[in-house]
């Protein structure tokens, strides 16, 4: 299957799962209604369907009404009108922000082009440590958290999620001197994200210091991005790593978004 086939069906599931619960006026619901709709249009991974990670993921009916999925735990999920406060736009590189970054190529670099190895490469190459601590020698301490639970409630806009048991995916968290930093990664350039992928885990990590009385000084958040591209000319492609680190100023409130810092790395293999 082309990858543009697949993106169409994973559309065309949603935009009828939209219009079901438009027309029974009912925005709530669940795995089951899911599997309903993907099998009807042919898309073999429903658990897919209501991870949309960028508004370009939304067919356009959707987006232009101003809504959202947003997901309420026990494989429950509901579109609110919220999008504007659910998605956030990445903000521009100026070109003070722009680093030159040499680097020399290691036997596993390009064997994979997933998030996992994009968190491999930014770390293993020490942007992040440039980035996250000023710091090329820092030694953050890794953990991969992978898959977990927590019990959710946060404001959007005007519109109060309440998720109990809310499952959430973790590509990477890292602690350094008192601070927790959860980071999300993508392989390729987006013009924008849903926050809950940074705001989740950023819950989560907070209620398990207030659980279990750990001495966390700041849990903050960084998104990755990295693209790579084919140039003439050139023996090697071209290696641009976007970072921008953010924070959330109230726990209670994914629309709390503050942008700490950005970067963009231009890589160049010596």
């Amino acid at each position: 299957m082309r990858q543009g086939d697949k993106v169409s069906k994973k559309k065309q599931a949603l935009q009828e799962l939209f219009e079901i619960c438009q027309q029974r006026n009912d925005w709530y619901f669940d795995n089951d209604e899911v599997k309903r709709v993907c099998a009807k249009y042919g898309f073999g991974n429903p658990f897919d369907v209501t991870k949309v990670d960028t508004t370009d993921g939304l067919p356009d009916n959707i987006r232009k009404q101003g809504y959202c999925v947003i997901h309420l735990g026990k494989g429950k999920h509901a579109f609110i009108r919220e999008m504007q406060k659910w998605y956030h736009l990445f903000e521009d590189i100026e070109q003070p922000e722009v680093i030159q970054w040499r680097y020399r190529k290691s036997l596993l670099n390009d064997l994979d082009t997933g998030e996992a190895s994009v968190l491999s490469f930014v770390y293993n190459q020490h942007i992040l440590h440039d980035f996250l601590y000023e710091d090329v020698v820092a030694s953050p301490k890794i953990y991969v958290p992978g898959r977990t639970r927590a019990e959710l409630e946060y404001w959007v806009g005007g519109t109060l999620v309440q998720a109990p048991e809310q499952q959430m995916e973790m590509d990477l968290t890292l602690e350094y001197q008192g601070t927790v930093t959860v980071l999300e990664a993508k392989s390729r350039f987006m013009k924008d994200f849903a926050v809950y992928q940074l705001f989740h885990p950023v819950k989560f990590y907070l209620q398990q210091a207030s659980k279990n009385n750990i001495p966390i000084t700041n849990i903050n958040a960084c998104y990755v991005l990295r693209q790579s591209r084919r140039v003439s000319g050139q023996t090697y492609p071209e290696t641009k790593v976007r970072l921008y680190l953010y924070c959330f100023d109230d726990p209670c409130r994914i629309d709390s978004l503050r942008l700490v810092r950005k970067a963009e790395y231009h890589l160049y293999r010596r």
